[in-house]
């Protein structure tokens, strides 16, 4: 998502009704877990003193346990919830979501987004992470890829932080150059 994006849907996500499962999608945004991780996850799975949501080898998706941190605002998103006990994400009926694909269509259409997935949640986060200079290394660990080369598929830099890049190498000309010549008169 483009900044201006984000911001739409960061919008219809603090004003709509069903704040559960907006709050499941600020999650999705904080951490860049998947859906699933998310929607499976219990309040034994947090571990507050660390600031880590623990995956099980059973909802792993890489059949490894996985530690995901939780930033400021994922700890928002957890003091927010009803629950504390059991299941972090519980609907109306009070048992565990096991989907929200019919309130992210309504949220996204009123974003304007149709053509935003979920998952499209998980490759903003991680070029968020890439565009404030993190390495594809800290990203690959936090989104639990065994392969940095497969975090580098996400990583959409965005012009400025290209450009600011490349400012590097105009700093390291400038400091290389002699001094400009003072005119004589």
């Amino acid at each position: 998502l483009s900044e201006g994006e984000l911001q739409r849907l960061l919008k219809v996500l603090h004003s709509d009704r069903n704040q559960t499962v907006c709050l499941v999608i600020r999650m999705l945004l904080s951490t860049g877990a998947r859906l699933n991780e998310i929607l499976q996850a219990t309040w034994e799975d947090i571990d507050r003193e660390h600031s880590l949501l623990r995956i099980p080898i059973s909802r792993s998706k890489s059949r490894k346990v996985r530690s995901i941190p939780l930033n400021s605002s994922a700890r928002t998103v957890l003091d927010q919830l009803e629950t504390k006990e059991g299941a972090l994400f519980v609907g109306r009926r009070g048992t565990q979501l096991t989907t929200i694909h019919k309130v992210w269509s309504r949220l996204r259409r009123q974003a304007g987004l149709p053509d935003v997935r979920l998952h499209d949640l998980r490759h903003t986060h991680a070029s968020m992470l890439i565009n404030s200079g993190r390495t594809l290394a800290e990203v690959s660990a936090i989104l639990g890829h065994s392969d940095p080369r497969i975090s580098a598929r996400y990583a959409h830099l965005s012009v400025q932080t290209l450009t600011a890049a490349s400012e590097v190498a105009s700093a390291a000309i400038a400091q290389a150059s002699p001094p400009a010549e003072t005119a004589t008169e």
